[in-house]
């Protein structure tokens, strides 16, 4: 049975830079793409094909290869500096710092732009063009797409690891330096009086994203809104029709500033 009094926590992030925001959408597209591989059915293979398409779409937009080894380069950085101070635990700071230094290795080892086999190739050139259309990508449209898609999955597989090559060392510093920011920095337990909170930053050591927990059985989000100097967070009540309204009551919730 389950225990009642257990309550599910939920966790909000919101990015207070274009560089974490860009992270956090190619982290929330391959999540997408890794659960679709697992699904080895031609509609698993579709849905696959959408989040793929996206991270391509998403990486063409901005210089995301260059984004990354910035950001590896100033976490390598701003852990350094940290082995001279007393009380580190110099193994696991080191343990950090290689891995660190391998990512950076791996995507600098890219050959060209990020998903740049993607891209390039034809099939999915073709995919993307119909994709724009409501059922575009159906068998009488793309007959090829159709075909493909009643290939064995061990095909199927294939193929999109010939895809995601130029793709996974990214999506790999991707996911670590966002694990350094999550779990480095300490989180406080606050109240948000009538529903609203805000605060102010450090405009010295910028935070990088916010992250707000709260039980998922209050029944109610946040609205976060913050640049580098101040934030707010609107705690919102959904309705079963129409949009959601502010919450007025006092909330307890956790606060964490990944500053790192």
């Amino acid at each position: 049975m389950r225990d009642e009094s257990v309550s599910t926590l939920i966790t909000f992030e919101h990015p207070l830079n274009e560089r974490v925001r860009t992270f956090l959408r190619l982290e929330h597209l391959f999540q997408q793409l890794e659960h679709f591989l697992a699904d080895e059915t031609a509609n698993g293979s579709r849905s696959a094909i959408a989040a793929l398409l996206d991270i391509v779409a998403a990486t063409t937009r901005a210089d995301v290869k260059n984004e990354i080894l910035k950001e590896l380069d100033r976490l390598t950085g701003n852990l350094s500096r940290l082995s001279s101070q007393r009380g580190v635990d110099t193994a696991a700071l080191n343990d950090v710092l290689g891995d660190l230094r391998r990512a950076t290795t791996q995507v600098q080892h890219i050959n060209g732009p990020i998903a740049h086999r993607a891209r390039e190739d034809e099939f999915l050139k073709a995919i993307a063009q119909r994709s724009s259309i409501p059922g575009g990508t159906c068998s009488f449209d793309l007959p090829h797409f159709h075909y493909w898609l009643i290939q064995s999955a061990e095909q199927r597989l294939a193929r999109f690891n010939e895809w995601r090559h130029d793709i996974k060392p990214a999506i790999n510093a991707i996911e670590l330096a966002l694990h350094l920011m999550r779990t480095s920095s300490a989180t406080r337990l606050v109240l948000a009086e009538d529903g609203f909170y805000q605060e102010a930053l450090d405009a010295v050591i910028p935070a990088q994203m916010l992250r707000v927990t709260l039980e998922a059985e209050a029944g109610i989000f946040p609205e976060i809104s913050g640049h580098k100097n101040r934030f707010s967070i609107r705690f919102m009540k959904p309705e079963h029709q129409g949009r959601a309204t502010p919450h007025t009551q006092t909330v307890s919730f956790k606060l964490t500033c990944c500053i790192f």
